[in-house]
């Protein structure tokens, strides 16, 4: 073994750099020490903040880790798709959540653009898992016609499918219209459509009948649970979990809600936070009746309503107006029966904002007193 004296010697440079070393890294341990307990809050408060709610109803949350909350929101919520009943999952690579009548799908090539989160071919899965062949499309069908399945649309599912969301929700028809166990129903790539008709009040069919022109309730055509039949199908794990700490129960109140009313464009917006979840076409004041315009909020409301007043020359009785809410002075948010002019430019009313009452419904059960309404 070599004694001391015979060990090399290292050069006075190499060493004093060596000793210089020791000190920074002497250092670097001093103060990673003295900031220990600094250093957890100043992390956690770097950061994401996702919002999640939590259903109890189904026991299950959803957040916008990859965005499937506000695509919620703001594409129709509990209307379109039901609540969650499974928590965000990886099948084949990708993440997905299962819905009552929907499955989010989460498209990461697409992230940052409308595509990101995509509604799962659960119709088209579920005839096929089902092995449900349907009937070739008629030729003689009117409406319209869709080449890409051979398929048509028509009627009452051909007014709801425009207006709830087109083929980003639905999807193409992939059967005709046909009866199923007493009901009429359509299947879509996404969904699987009923028609209602007890939903429209015999009032309203009275109505309808009387004005020519069709009525539309917010459940006359309802949007069927198939997320929950192909998720018991495929076996999907469906059981209620625990609350996360930190959820809260889902609610619209959860967000600002606010109204917005643009009477040169005859339209609604509705607004959660800076987030746009519904739009409708309105018909409002016309002239000697023009509807105010201002910052205002709802202070009354009524599931029905019947209107009688006499003002500048004119009077009125009008019974059962449906979705009724005030905003200020005689002046309300509500739904119509005895015209279609929403939208058009054409102003019917005396100061009220008319809607479609479908349009109107949804806006009733959305909103709540206090909620802000602009008038521009």
């Amino acid at each position: 073994m070599p004694s001391a004296k015979d060990l090399p010697c290292p050069h006075p440079r190499f060493a004093r750099l060596l000793l210089f070393s020791s000190f920074i890294l002497i250092g670097i341990w001093l103060y990673w020490n003295a900031t220990a307990a600094a250093r957890p809050a100043t992390d956690l408060n770097r950061l994401p903040i996702v919002r999640t709610v939590y259903f109890p109803t189904t026991g299950h949350h959803l957040s916008n880790r990859v965005g499937f909350l506000d695509f919620w929101r703001s594409h129709g919520q509990l209307h379109s798709f039901g609540m969650p009943i499974s928590e965000e999952l990886v099948i084949d690579g990708r993440i997905v959540q299962y819905f009552e009548r929907a499955r989010f799908e989460y498209h990461p090539e697409y992230a940052g653009t409308p595509l990101q989160v995509q509604l799962g071919l659960i119709g088209r899965e579920w005839l096929e898992r089902q092995q449900l062949l349907m009937p070739s499309p008629a030729a003689d069908q009117t409406g319209a016609f869709f080449a890409e399945t051979g398929y048509t649309l028509q009627g009452e599912f051909l007014e709801f499918w425009e207006r709830r969301g087109g083929l980003p929700i639905f999807g193409f028809p992939i059967s005709a219209e046909h009866t199923a166990d007493g009901a009429t129903i359509q299947y879509f790539e996404r969904a699987r459509l009923r028609y209602q008709p007890e939903a429209l009040s015999p009032f309203l069919r009275q109505q309808q009948a009387i004005y020519g022109f069709d009525l539309d309730t917010l459940y006359e055509v309802a949007i069927d649970d198939l997320g929950r039949q192909l998720a018991n199908l495929l076996g999907i794990n469906t059981a209620p979990v625990a609350r996360l700490p930190g959820a809260v129960d889902w609610s619209p109140a959860l967000w600002s809600r606010r109204i917005e009313v643009d009477l040169a464009r005859q339209q609604l917006f509705a607004y959660e936070d800076q987030l746009l979840v519904f739009t409708a076409p309105v018909a409002t004041g016309r002239d000697g009746f023009n509807t105010p315009r201002g910052d205002f909020a709802i202070y009354y409301r009524l599931p029905e309503q019947t209107m009688a007043d006499c003002l500048g020359g004119e009077c009125w009785y009008v019974p059962n107006i449906p979705w009724v809410q005030y905003v200020v002075g005689g002046v309300a948010l509500h739904g119509t029966y005895w015209h279609n002019a929403h939208g058009s430019g054409v102003r019917m009313s005396h100061g009220c904002i008319n809607l479609r009452i479908d349009d109107a419904q949804w806006l009733y059960e959305w909103a709540d007193l206090g909620v802000l309404v602009t008038i521009y």
